[in-house]
């Protein structure tokens, strides 16, 4: 049978038919498309496939590590930034190993489409001693999940599975195959205590796996070789593979790789055939520094870090053509006198009244710091609000306004939507109301994780109870409107609690329009 399918629905498919039990993830653009389609699977559903979202990535990654636990194949799902998030317990499954088929993907974002690094998480698996996919099209992303998972009971270790955007959020036929049974209930007997000398042991193990992983990739299906000749050997990872294809065909020696470690025998031989190795990769150097190593000084190996291909941003084909020596006939002539037209709130959001009552403020306080978060309402720093003055990570905003306000920056605000408040923003809130620092932290509320596509919010309905449940004075405690009726009461509010010398929480809650909108067509429907 053959279907249409986004890179995402590849992996989600191969995942059900490849007997998954269970998906873990936090929304993350390019890799919220994979639980979105197991949840809205019939079959997922049948199944009984567990598919909730988490609260964030290193809750989702302990959650499937403890269904491995029980024998049961489980899949975890986030971007790329969700790695450092779920990195101690990703980087710890590696010495408890796996029991049921363990797969942790990462959705890279090169070019920075939706995120605010470039970070490869190859590296991630490189740092964890694990095997590592990377599909270089969508029918290979969904053989790959069967594939990942048989190789993580067989040596008892997760396997990272790495795309890209350009993968993830591309479409083309998938021919899918049948449909394996869920492992039954398996739990483990091994030690998964780590304690140091129980650790010590286990690290020992995990190293005896390492000639096992590397003969599994030299093996692998998905490492292949073409003999086309010519004096440049080419080393094509992932989805670079199409962009080399697309410019030489089969008229160079290529080692296509899509499987790690890389397979040192292949790339030896590559390197003996040939007078310089090209390394086409889309991400940072991994590959090319490994090559380097694995071959020495004295052999030329070229990519990213010698100038042939870009340092930064995706791969292309004109570009992959570019570091070949290949003649570029652009597609399209690009458009003249056109405006840029940058990314803006929706007329009607609730975040746009939030930041009308903020800059009045600001106004009255020339010496304000606002300290934004990750959300769609981080675009409260582009005009015509211009309201922020940093953006880091998921939940710095918090944290960021509490070191503000130790060094005496008065008044020091915090911006930070629902869903980013309960994925890790609550323990810098703590740490404000244990010392009572002077910061006032907006909680704008509106109702979903709005910036991904409106997936539930994991404190939905519970935010002033947390807040109080973490010490917050209750007469500091604050739920509005953002309506722009209310903006001069919202106003005076925000002054109010700016002039208090202590943590003040103000909560403005409105649905976002988006699925509100979408909400009403579902009743209009019924």
């Amino acid at each position: 049978m053959k279907k249409l399918l986004l890179g995402d629905e590849a992996i989600a498919l191969g995942a059900i038919y490849a007997g998954l039990s269970g998906v873990y993830a936090y929304p993350g653009t390019p890799s919220t498309e994979i639980t979105e389609y197991i949840q809205h699977s019939k079959e997922a559903q049948s199944r009984g496939i567990h598919s909730r979202w988490c609260t964030n990535e290193k809750t989702a990654m302990e959650a499937a590590l403890g269904m491995s636990y029980a024998g049961k194949r489980a899949l975890v799902c986030m971007k790329h930034v969700g790695m450092n998030v779920c990195a101690d317990a990703f980087v710890n499954s590696a010495i408890t190993g796996a029991n049921g088929g363990l797969i942790v993907l990462a959705a890279d974002d090169p070019s920075m489409h939706s995120s605010q690094n470039e970070q490869d998480s190859r590296f991630y698996g490189k740092f964890a001693l694990v095997p590592i996919f990377e599909p270089s099209n969508q029918q290979e992303a969904y053989d790959m999940i069967s594939s990942a998972f048989e190789l993580s009971e067989a040596l008892k270790v997760p396997v990272l599975f790495r795309v890209v955007t350009r993968l993830a959020h591309s479409r083309a036929v998938v021919e899918v195959g049948e449909t394996r049974e869920e492992n039954a209930l398996n739990i483990s007997t091994d030690q998964w205590v780590l304690l140091p000398g129980i650790a010590r042991k286990r690290y020992v193990d995990l190293l005896k796996k390492q000639p096992l992983m590397l003969a599994s990739s030299e093996n692998s299906c998905y490492n292949q070789t073409t003999n086309g000749g010519g004096k440049t050997g080419i080393i094509a990872c992932g989805i670079g593979y199409n962009y080399v294809k697309e410019a030489v065909g089969n008229s160079a020696n290529i080692v296509k790789l899509s499987q790690y470690p890389i397979p040192e025998d292949k790339i030896k031989k590559l390197a003996a055939e040939n007078e310089c190795i090209l390394v086409v990769e889309d991400g940072q150097p991994v590959v090319e520094e490994e090559v380097k190593r694995l071959l020495g000084a004295g052999y030329p190996v070229k990519g990213r870090l010698t100038g042939d291909l870009p340092r930064t941003g995706e791969l292309t084909p004109d570009n992959v053509a570019a570091s070949l020596g290949k003649p570029i006939v652009p597609a399209y002539e690009k458009a003249k006198n056109l405006s840029p037209r940058p990314p803006q709130l929706c007329q009607g959001c609730g975040h746009r009244d939030v930041y009308a009552a903020l800059v009045n403020i600001i106004a009255e306080y020339p010496d304000a710091r606002v300290f934004g978060d990750i959300g769609c309402y981080t675009l409260g720093a582009l005009p015509p609000f211009k309201a922020l003055s940093s953006c880091v990570d998921m939940g710095a905003s918090i944290t960021m306004a509490k070191g503000a306000a130790d060094a005496g920056v008065r008044p020091a605000i915090a911006v930070i939507g629902d869903s980013t408040f309960t994925h890790s923003g609550m323990t810098g809130l703590l740490d404000a109301i244990n010392e009572n620092t002077p910061i006032t932290v907006i909680i704008s509320d509106n109702l979903t994780t709005g910036m991904t596509g409106g997936q539930d919010s994991a404190g939905l309905n519970k935010y002033e109870a947390i807040c109080l449940g973490l010490g917050l004075n209750p007469n500091h405690l604050h739920v509005v409107t953002p309506l722009p009726k209310n903006i001069p009461a919202i106003t005076e509010l925000l002054k109010q609690e700016i002039e208090y010398e202590g943590v003040s929480v103000i909560i403005p809650r409105r649905e976002c329009i988006q699925t509100a909108a979408r909400h009403a067509r579902e009743a209009k429907k019924k």
